[in-house]
């Protein structure tokens, strides 16, 4: 048998609600999100305390054959310099485009 998957689907549980059912458990759905704070999330990430570890990182100089773009700020190879703005500076390709 063919079906067509374009058609909407009716379920059996459908049309059996009222309108303000529906706006009841809308707005209870909309509380919860509301009653939590975006802006600070609250969750525990698993895993050890790393508070105490201490990382090694070795900084190099700028090579001479790199330059740093002032408008992403990231260091590149000369290889990708666009051009040279007298204000701003080095301007990479990514960012001339």
């Amino acid at each position: 048998m063919a079906t067509d998957y374009d058609a909407p689907r009716k379920n059996e549980d459908e049309g059996n609600e009222s309108i303000e059912a529906l706006k009841a458990a809308r707005s209870n759905q909309g509380t919860a999100v509301e009653s939590e704070d975006s802006d600070n999330p609250s969750f525990v990430l698993g895993g050890n305390d790393l508070s105490n570890v201490e990382l090694d990182v070795v900084v190099l100089p700028p090579q001479q054959d790199e330059f740093t773009c002032m408008s992403c700020f990231l260091v590149k190879h000369r290889s990708q310099l666009d051009h040279t703005d007298d204000k701003t500076g080095p301007i990479c390709k990514d960012c001339a485009a």
